[in-house]
């Protein structure tokens, strides 16, 4: 079934500039490496009433909607701001905070590319989705599954060691199956073996950063922060694992800066990524466009389960493809920051304590990112400041709510599995 039954948009392949001809729920142009892009019939910003992500359902490639509650808040700091000095910063904030009425209960802005990938399946025609992850994607996924009943198999990949990730707000719907890797693989791993699974007929891979409706879902950050401060602001910063959430906001900005509505500028992106494996960190400091496995992420496996926001340990991020993140930051004139452990948990205490919520490791990373460009002047006190708080509320949704481990159908040693033996437990 073609996907392009949307009339309102086109997905054009950054490469070739040929309009994508899809093929079931297929997300790569034939031409090479290089990323699709949707192109939307209606150029100007004109959000709905609703007030969740479908508040922005015209750049959204989907049809109809899921129900959900959630979609990404932006407020203006006072206790942090004042600590840095920023007299405009702004903080969005996508997580769980009833106080701002915030209500993602997988504490994720995963949810935002939940609903419309999940919506954009179904209308394919999709019986089963796919899905690799290490925690805060999987969460997600099964959070919207569970809670609209979609009638949809939902095939997570995930780590043994990452399990206490895997919980959610209610009772996970029987359409979840989750496979667990052993301990010693990492999230490269698991992609793999979805990689290979998702070649049986039938099962169909979600996509990540290639799928369009992932990628404008979290889009809406800066959709949502441009509409609230009045304008596109100067400086995002935001922690990458895979890149997806950087290249959002680069294609987010664009539309932005298209309508007519804004100035025509784009915010500079700071992106971040956490010590020792910082392999878009190295590659961009030497302003190459491939990352050099031997020179910009040695001993991989061993750094990944050192770092804490261990969300951030694709081994194979979007970077020097075609609109990659490499693309992102060059046309921004972006700069990137390798965190330590120590600098992460440091800013984790300090928003805390100024903002009043808790956030995840990512969202530390970013938000330590912030403190290393004011230390080093990299920001004016006067310039408008968007920093994306990509997770957080934790501790105040386990305060609120039970929560329900999703448990395993099969643990596996590696991705080397024979597939018979995860059909056999999944079906």
């Amino acid at each position: 079934m073609n996907t392009n039954l949307h009339k309102s948009y086109d997905t054009v392949c950054l490469g070739c500039h040929s309009q994508v001809v899809y093929s079931g729920y297929a997300s790569r142009c034939t031409c090479g490496d290089a990323l699709p892009r949707t192109v939307y019939t209606k150029r100007e910003l004109e959000p709905t009433s609703e007030n969740n992500i479908w508040k922005f359902r015209q750049w959204l490639p989907a049809n109809g909607t899921l129900k959900t509650s959630g979609r990404s808040i932006t407020y203006k700091s006072v206790g942090f701001s004042k600590e840095l000095g920023l007299r405009e910063l702004y903080i969005s904030f996508n997580g769980y905070w009833p106080e701002m009425n915030a209500y993602f209960e997988t504490c994720s802005f995963k949810e935002l590319e939940s609903p419309p990938t999940i919506q954009r399946a179904l209308e394919n025609g999709i019986k089963s989705l796919v899905i690799s992850s290490v925690g805060n994607t999987a969460r997600a996924f099964a959070h919207t599954v569970t809670t609209t009943q979609a009638s949809i198999n939902l095939i997570l990949i995930g780590l043994e060691s990452s399990s206490d990730k895997l919980w959610l707000p209610e009772k996970p719907s029987e359409n979840i199956k989750l496979i667990y890797l052993k301990a010693g693989n990492d999230y490269s791993d698991a992609i793999a073996l979805g990689d290979g699974l998702s070649k049986v007929d039938g099962l169909v891979a979600e996509g990540g950063v290639r799928n369009v409706a992932r990628r404008d879902g979290m889009g809406t950050v800066m959709l949502e922060a441009a509409l609230t401060i009045g304008r596109i602001p100067d400086y995002y910063f935001q922690a990458i694992g895979s890149g997806a959430g950087g290249i959002a906001a680069w294609e987010a900005s664009l539309r932005l800066q298209d309508t007519g509505q804004f100035l025509k500028r784009l915010p500079q992106l700071h992106l971040s990524q956490n010590l020792p494996f910082v392999p878009m960190y190295n590659a961009w400091k030497s302003r190459r466009r491939f990352i050099v496995p031997s020179v910009d992420m040695p001993d991989a496996k061993e750094n990944i389960v050192k770092i804490q926001a261990d969300v951030l340990s694709n081994r194979n991020p979007a970077y020097s493809m075609i609109g990659g993140v490499y693309d992102a930051l060059h046309d921004t004139n972006g700069e990137m920051y390798a965190i330590t452990n120590e600098e992460l948990i440091a800013a984790a205490r300090l928003f805390e304590d100024l903002e009043g919520i808790d956030i995840v490791p990512a969202a530390a990373v970013a938000t330590a990112s912030l403190l290393q460009a004011v230390e080093r002047e990299k920001i004016g006190a006067n310039e408008i400041v968007l920093l994306n708080i990509t997770g957080g509320g934790e501790k105040r949704l386990l305060e609120d709510k039970q929560h329900y481990t999703i448990e395993p159908k099969l643990i596996v040693d590696n991705p080397r599995v024979p597939l018979e033996e995860i059909l056999e437990a999944i079906t």
